[in-house]
């Protein structure tokens, strides 16, 4: 499998996957970097789903929305990149699909929880991971309470999880710091489209930051 995937890498276009703890700013950054002139050939992954569709969701854009069933038996063909069950729903990245952009030598980028990112690159090793992380455990908790959509039980649940998050996501191909957006932003683009190397000033910066979470 990882040989021919290696051999269709060669010519297709590239697969980026980010991951980051729950109230980085992952999202925000996904959606800045593909409204950027620099991102016109590359799309974010869409989802299987078995959940039912919400208010404005179509089906090929949002997700693909299929029966229970059908995804059972997507897992049974091996049709997945990676999938998961979340409050009894399951979700999944349909293979074929991202094959199917990628065959166009256009890109792909998955936005996913670490899990699911271990999952993608065991599937291919080529694929690109960027794992988003805050400056601080202090700074990450602001965040998590300005949403004002957690209890202080579940933002510590999320903080828990986020250092278990960060102790994987420190071997991912690129970290991250989104302690100033415009400048994770330009990491970002460095590192996805650009020469693929962050500036020496930033890189002294991701490394303090992740120090400072690893402590």
């Amino acid at each position: 499998m990882y040989f021919t995937y290696n051999k269709l890498f060669l010519i297709m276009g590239k697969l980026f996957v980010i991951s980051a703890p729950s109230g980085t700013g992952k999202t925000s950054l996904i959606q800045a970097i593909l409204e950027d002139p620099v991102a016109s050939n590359t799309y974010l992954g869409i989802s299987c789903t078995t959940r039912k569709a919400r208010p404005k969701e179509e089906d090929g854009i949002s997700y693909f929305f299929i029966s229970q069933m059908s995804f059972m038996e997507k897992v049974k063909n091996n049709d997945f990149l990676e999938y998961a069950e979340v409050f009894g729903n399951f979700y999944g990245t349909p293979k074929d699909w991202v094959l199917s952009v990628l065959s166009k030598k256009e890109n792909v980028l998955l936005e996913l929880d670490i899990q699911g990112a271990l999952q993608v690159k065991e599937a291919f090793p080529e694929a690109k991971t960027v794992f988003i992380i805050p400056p601080s455990y202090e700074d990450l908790t602001t965040r998590l309470e300005s949403r004002d959509q957690d209890s202080k039980i579940e933002i510590a649940k999320r903080l828990k999880e986020a250092r278990n998050e960060v102790n994987i996501g420190k071997d991912f191909d690129q970290v991250i710091v989104n302690n100033h957006f415009d400048e994770a932003l330009e990491d970002l683009k460095q590192f996805m489209f650009r020469s693929g190397e962050i500036t020496s000033e930033r890189s002294e910066i991701i490394k303090n930051s992740l120090d400072l979470l690893l402590d």
